[in-house]
């Protein structure tokens, strides 16, 4: 008997570590899908997250950490946009191998409890050789886009946007990536992070049926096979936070939304910025559309901006704008304050440019 639960343990052991690397080359073997871009009916919000995505991956590229220059780029390119807007980016630069990698970060004060702090981040780094479209300049675009959405309203708490650097390979992991070192200073500081909100891929949509991949089996029976949705992640103490961003996007957007809070060695769950606030002690999630689950580009030469759904990318990004309101702060008090107007029956569509 006890060597039958043995072997039966051994190959449920196998099934599961296996189980992510199957999925993995499944998606990497699928067709990736290709959109008309631009469109005439776009509005604002499309137009500026697609003008975004092309400059950072036709216009600069490939931005890793063996380019520096390609990320200076980036980051100069972040920074002016920033400026344009009538905000006051600071730059929080470190060395690494010689060269001089900065962070950008945006803050805008709270009114009522300055102390407090909700930070929004997103890495503007690729791997080597990949254009990053999806990796990540759609997080980027949104990061930008909510700070010109967000500039003039009245927060309670003080709300940060940060642009990191250095995310992704050989640095991921180590204590040189951009969100370690922001969030190790702000830990020594004594900065009161209530919230972190991680953009991590948040452009690759499609409705084919089965083109969703999961960590673990059996997770098809409870979330949806159709990669329509975006997806709310964090650890179990963060559990918290993934219900209340999730709820939040589903009150602000319509996009389909769903929600894992599980232990830190389910494969992928870890995987970007958000971790390293982990691991300083605050709670943390990532918004994703769940990267090599999902799109075929993954950390790949054709992760190109053609490949992404701007016009969902829009209307995600007025579920955003909903969540930080919702954690800087109460959010009818910032309608109001914005529209002279309560939120109470107006269409969504209010916010959207």
């Amino acid at each position: 008997m006890v060597r039958i639960i043995t072997a039966f343990s051994l190959i449920l052991l196998v099934i599961t570590v296996l189980f992510p690397f199957y999925s993995m080359v499944k998606i990497r073997l699928s067709p990736s899908q290709k959109f008309a871009v631009p469109k005439a009916a776009w509005g604002t919000n499309e137009h500026n997250l697609y003008a975004h995505v092309e400059y950072l991956s036709e216009a600069v590229g490939s931005r890793s950490i063996r380019e520096p220059h390609k990320i200076a780029l980036a980051r100069d390119y972040i920074f002016k946009t920033l400026n344009s807007y009538g905000l006051s980016p600071e730059l929080q630069d470190y060395s690494v191998g010689g060269n001089v990698f900065s962070n950008i970060v945006v803050t805008l004060p709270g009114k009522g409890k300055p102390e407090e702090i909700i930070v929004v981040g997103a890495h503007y780094d690729t791997v080597s050789g990949s254009p990053g479209a999806d990796d990540n300049a759609s997080a980027v675009a949104m990061l930008l886009e909510s700070a010109r959405l967000i500039k003039d309203d009245v927060l309670e708490r003080t709300t940060k946007l940060v642009f990191f650097t250095l995310e992704e390979p050989p640095i991921f992991g180590t204590e040189d990536m951009g969100s370690r070192v922001f969030a190790r200073q702000a830990k020594k500081s004594g900065m009161d992070i209530k919230a972190m909100i991680c953009l991590e891929m948040v452009g690759y949509f499609s409705e084919k049926k089965g083109g969703q991949a999961f960590p673990l089996p059996l997770m098809n029976l409870v979330y949806p096979s159709t990669p329509n949705f975006i997806a709310v992640i964090g650890n179990l103490k963060s559990r918290k936070l993934v219900d209340q961003v999730g709820q939040g996007l589903k009150r602000g957007c319509q996009v389909p939304v769903e929600t894992l809070s599980a232990p830190s060695i389910v494969p992928g769950i870890s995987l970007s910025d958000h971790s390293s606030f982990w691991k300083e002690g605050y709670s943390a999630v990532m918004i994703t559309d769940t990267a090599f689950y999902r799109n075929p580009n993954y950390h790949q030469a054709s992760d190109t901006k053609e490949t992404l759904n701007y016009e969902v990318m829009a209307e995600l990004l007025k579920g955003l704008v909903h969540v930080i309101h919702n954690l800087a702060g109460p959010f009818e008090t910032n309608f109001r304050n914005k529209y002279g107007q309560s939120l109470t029956g107006l269409k969504r569509k209010g916010i959207n440019e």
